[in-house]
């Protein structure tokens, strides 16, 4: 591959991480918080981001444009083996899939949720118990999470990716007593407006 082509790949991920925001740190402040060495990031586009701070990754999307991207692997790993924050060789896969779908995978220590939908009760069970489920609410995955007997909530990271571990009582709670319609939830793919809310949740797979 010539090295304009290459700068041009490592150019659209910095685009795309300019548009979204600058992940890195969240994934760097869970991956410290946890232990965590290995993670499985489905819906994940073009946000390579977990893998400068996680030595093994596994990431899934069935968008045209993320398949054309991972296509390019080698000065993918090129450029995460430049800046990378860790001393293990970088683990890096691609799986041009619906996530829902099989996929074949070992479990991992992390399952990454930013924006895709139902993923941590769709790809749970490549989850290690003990693992941590990482996810926001914009689609409901994280109302689904807390009432899925599977998953323990254990925090909540807020701004400047500060994760928060006690008093975790007013989360997922509606105004004036409501009750949480899941099913609303599902067929809307919408997190409902709680009393208290916060950037990303997370969770701990008990079982």
């Amino acid at each position: 591959m010539d090295l304009a082509k290459t700068e041009n790949i490592i150019d659209e991920y910095l685009e795309y991480q300019e548009k979204v925001g600058n992940r890195t740190e969240l994934y760097r402040e869970v991956a410290k918080s946890y232990k965590i060495s290995s993670a499985l990031y489905p819906g994940s586009h073009i946000d390579i981001s977990p893998s400068l701070v996680i030595p093994k990754v596994v990431y899934v999307d069935n968008f045209k444009g993320t398949i054309k991207f991972f296509k390019n692997m080698n000065p993918i790993k090129s450029y995460l083996d430049e800046h990378k924050e860790y001393t293990q060789t970088c683990d890096i896969s691609f799986i041009g899939n619906d996530y829902s779908e099989e996929l074949g995978i070992e479990p991992v220590d992390l399952i990454i949720s930013q924006y895709a939908g139902f993923v941590g009760q769709a790809t749970k069970k490549y989850l290690k118990t003990g693992g941590i489920l990482l996810c926001n609410d914009s689609h409901g995955d994280a109302t689904l999470a807390r009432f899925d007997d599977e998953f323990e909530f254990i925090g909540v990271i807020e701004g400047r990716n500060k994760i928060i571990s006690s008093d975790l009582v007013d989360y997922f709670t509606m105004s004036l007593g409501k009750d949480i319609d899941l099913l609303k939830v599902k067929e809307k793919m919408k997190g409902p407006r709680y009393s208290l809310g916060a950037e990303n949740y997370l969770f701990r797979k008990i079982r």
